[in-house]
């Protein structure tokens, strides 16, 4: 029997206001914290943070996140958490920023602590990390060994970005079911531990990320644009950081995350956000896959209600060439792309002609769902 294995967080907490509550969480973890934050939040969030550390016993070394989760930027945190002699390291910020604070715990043996203040991306309850170049381009994954002890998901705080933050989260967690799908069907192995077979529970919740997103998801959008905090708000806050969190880490992720990196290799894709390069790679895996037409209407639809890419002029890839398209397909080909856990056969220009097709599929397909006119 193959053995199956789940991870997750010890704790999540979402909630208006739970951001005041971070002493609490970090005090049982040491005396000590390096906090990683966004450059954003430095003079705004950080006072009232740094009070909530020391009313707590908490000696906390705050350091501005630099902008990317890059080595150097890694080797910077892991120096300053050293010097600090820190026993944790809490990560605030987008999920980069949270990324950089993950690897940081990892190479100093520290405790972790993620406090999203976006709801864009599922890297707050993972153990893995994601590492670009200074540029941008996607570089590798890092396997921190541990799942945060503490998740701090501050719903007030995610609601007063921008929308397309909490949009693009709904991308990302889009593929979770998708991608769970492709992994279950190719039995490949999860990101637990040694790698194991997804569990039934985890399976479980990916697919409840995808009936969520379905149910709550273009209510969720349409309250966020006026900041407003409903219960589709939070559940969708919850989809995009614990289910999708959860899902992708217990099954696994594909080709929308495949496409989605190998996508990194042209320039204008690096001014789109993780989860909007993602939703346009869960068209192209549906198209890989041969999945069913109205599988493809479905979440056609929900992107473009909610204002997510759909073609590659939408990525800013117009104009795109067919060599540059080739040189996306090879990426996506190499050894270390998750791309090979799709259950079909992969080459570098079966990837390129689904990605094309995806955009083409998508433009032909009226905002109502009919076949666009061709006059």
């Amino acid at each position: 029997m193959t053995q199956r294995g789940y991870g997750g967080p010890l704790r999540y907490v979402q909630g208006p206001g739970v951001a005041s509550d971070l002493g609490c969480y970090v005090a049982p973890l040491g005396d000590r914290a390096l906090v990683v934050i966004d450059g954003f939040f430095w003079d705004t969030l950080r006072p009232e943070l740094q009070s909530a550390l020391a009313g707590a016993g908490v000696a906390a070394e705050f350091v501005r996140f630099g902008g990317e989760s890059s080595d150097a930027e890694i080797e910077r945190c892991v120096a300053a958490g050293r010097e600090a002699g820190a026993t944790s390291v809490v990560g605030i910020g987008g999920g980069k920023a949270l990324d950089t604070a993950k690897i940081t715990a990892f190479h100093i043996g520290a405790r972790i602590v993620t406090m999203p203040t976006i709801a864009s991306t599922d890297s707050p309850t993972s153990s893995l990390g994601v590492i670009y170049s200074p540029q941008g381009v996607y570089d590798r994954v890092v396997r921190c060994g541990r799942n945060p002890d503490v998740v701090l998901v501050d719903s007030e705080l995610i609601v007063k970005a921008p929308a397309r933050f909490l949009a693009a989260g709904m991308g990302d967690a889009l593929s979770t079911f998708y991608e769970a799908r492709s992994n279950v069907e190719s039995r490949s192995k999860n990101y637990i531990g040694d790698s194991y077979a997804t569990t039934v529970g985890g399976y479980q919740i990916a697919r409840a990320c995808h009936d969520t997103l379905m149910r709550d998801g273009r209510a969720a959008y349409v309250a966020a644009r006026d900041e407003r905090l409903t219960t589709a708000v939070e559940n969708i806050i919850e989809a995009n950081t614990l289910l999708s969190g959860l899902g992708f880490e217990n099954c696994g992720v594909s080709g929308a995350h495949g496409i989605h990196d190998a996508l990194t290799v042209l320039e204008p894709t690096h001014h789109f956000l993780h989860g909007e390069k993602v939703a346009f790679g869960v068209l192209c895996l549906l198209v890989l896959e041969n999945r069913p037409q109205a599988e493809f209407a479905e979440a056609l639809s929900f992107c473009r209600d909610i204002g997510l890419p759909t073609t590659l002029a939408d990525l800013g890839l117009g104009d795109v060439t067919a060599a540059e398209m080739a040189r996306v397909g090879e990426a996506a080909m190499m050894p270390t792309n998750v791309i090979h856990s799709v259950p079909v056969t992969l080459s570098a220009r079966a990837i390129a002609d689904a990605i094309w097709t995806a955009s083409a599929l998508a433009s032909s397909v009226d905002s109502l769902g009919r076949p666009a006119s061709s006059h």
